[in-house]
C-alpha cells in the first residue's frame, strides 16, 4: 500500500500563548513567555505526530484559500506528511483556534469553524484515501458536512476494503451520540476521552461507558483518563487500565491526538496491548511537556525511550 495510515477529518491552525492568567482590560498589554503556531485538530494533530513517529501518513481534510492555509500545508509537508489529498476550498477561511493556555495547562479556546465544516470525501478519492491499512477519522462533531450519513458511508467503505478503523471526536454533548451510534459497527478502536465517553453514553464509569459503546457495535474502546492513565475494553471481554506517567504538564493541547497517534503507531508495529497503551501514553506525555499539539514528540525511538524511562504514577 502507498501509506501506513490515512488521517481523515479536522485540520486546524492553532495560535497558542502561555501562560495566560487573565485577559488585559481595555487596550492594555500583558507580557507572556511564549506564542506558537501549530497544525492541530483531531486529524491535523494526529497526522503530524504519526509522521514524526515514522509512519508514511496521508492527510485528508480541507483548508481555505487564505494565508492560514498556506502555513498549514507548508508545515504538514515540512513534517513529511503527504498533502495531496488535502482540499483547498475557495472563499472559505481555514479552521483556526486561539488558545489561551493557563498556568495549570487548561486552555479556553476561541474557534472559527471554517473549511472543516465544508469538507467531504468524494468517492473519486476513495482509492487514494483507503490506500493504507489503518484509517483514522478524527473530528466528528465539528465536521458539519461529513458528520452523519456521509461518515457512515465512508467508514463502511473502509471496512468493505478490509481496513482497520480508528476513531476520535470533539466538542461532544449528549446529542452527539446520534451522530456516533451509526458509526460504531464500523469502528475497530473507539478512542475518546473519558469525559467525551460520559457525554455519549450518559454513564459515569469507564466500564459502563465502554459497555454502552461495545453493545452498540464498536470492537474496542480506548479511553484517555487524563491524570488517571488509560483504559481499554474489547468486545471479547478484555479490560485493562494503564497508569499515567508522572510528568510536569505545560499544556494539554493535542494530548488526545498524540495518544491516538501513538496507538496507531503501536498497531502499525504490532505491539502487544500493554506496550501499545504505554507507547500511546508516552506520546501524549511528551506533547504535554511543551506548548501545542506538535510539542515533545521527536521520533519513534525517542518516544520508545520515553516510554521506558519516564516515571509512572503510583496507583
Amino acid at each position: 500500500m502507498a501509506y501506513d495510515v490515512s488521517i481523515i477529518g479536522l485540520y486546524i491552525l492553532d495560535v497558542l500563548g502561555r501562560p495566560i492568567s487573565k485577559i488585559p482590560e481595555g487596550g492594555n498589554v500583558e507580557f507572556i513567555d511564549e506564542i506558537r503556531l501549530t497544525v492541530a485538530g483531531t486529524a491535523g494533530g494526529t497526522v503530524v505526530d504519526t509522521a514524526k513517529l515514522g509512519l508514511n501518513s496521508l492527510a485528508v481534510g480541507a483548508v481555505g484559500d487564505d494565508e492560514k492555509a498556506d502555513w498549514v500545508l507548508m508545515t504538514l509537508e515540512r513534517h513529511g506528511v503527504d498533502v495531496s489529498a488535502m482540499q483547498r476550498l475557495a472563499g472559505i477561511p481555514t479552521s483556526a483556534t486561539i488558545l489561551n493556555v493557563r498556568p495549570n495547562g487548561d486552555r479556553p479556546a476561541l474557534h472559527v469553524r471554517g473549511a472543516s465544516d465544508h469538507f467531504d470525501v468524494p468517492s473519486s478519492m476513495y482509492d487514494q484515501v483507503f490506500d493504507a491499512p489503518i484509517i483514522h477519522l478524527g473530528g466528528t462533531g465539528l465536521l458539519k458536512r461529513l458528520d452523519g450519513k456521509q461518515s457512515e458511508i465512508l467508514l463502511a467503505e473502509a471496512k468493505r476494503r478490509g481496513r482497520t478503523v480508528t476513531f476520535d471526536l470533539i466538542a461532544t454533548d449528549q446529542n452527539t451520540i446520534r451522530i456516533v451510534r451509526p458509526l460504531l459497527p464500523y469502528i475497530d478502536y473507539f478512542m475518546p476521552s473519558i469525559e467525551e465517553a460520559r457525554d455519549l453514553a450518559d454513564k459515569q464509569t469507564a466500564d459502563d461507558c465502554a459497555d454502552a459503546m461495545l453493545n452498540a457495535g464498536a470492537k474496542a474502546c480506548v479511553f484517555t483518563l487524563g491524570p488517571d492513565g488509560a483504559y481499554f475494553a474489547a468486545s471479547d471481554g478484555t479490560r485493562k487500565t494503564s497508569p499515567a506517567y508522572d510528568i510536569e504538564v505545560t499544556d494539554t493541547t493535542g494530548c488526545g491526538d498524540a495518544f491516538d497517534a501513538g496507538f496507531i503507531t503501536a498497531l502499525h508495529h504490532n505491539m502487544d496491548l500493554d506496550t501499545a497503551l504505554r507507547f500511546a501514553q508516552a506520546s501524549a506525555a511528551l506533547v504535554a511537556s511543551g506548548l501545542g499539539s506538535d510539542a515533545g514528540i521527536v521520533s519513534f525511538d525517542d518516544t520508545r525511550n520515553a516510554m521506558e524511562s519516564l516515571p509512572v504514577k503510583n496507583v
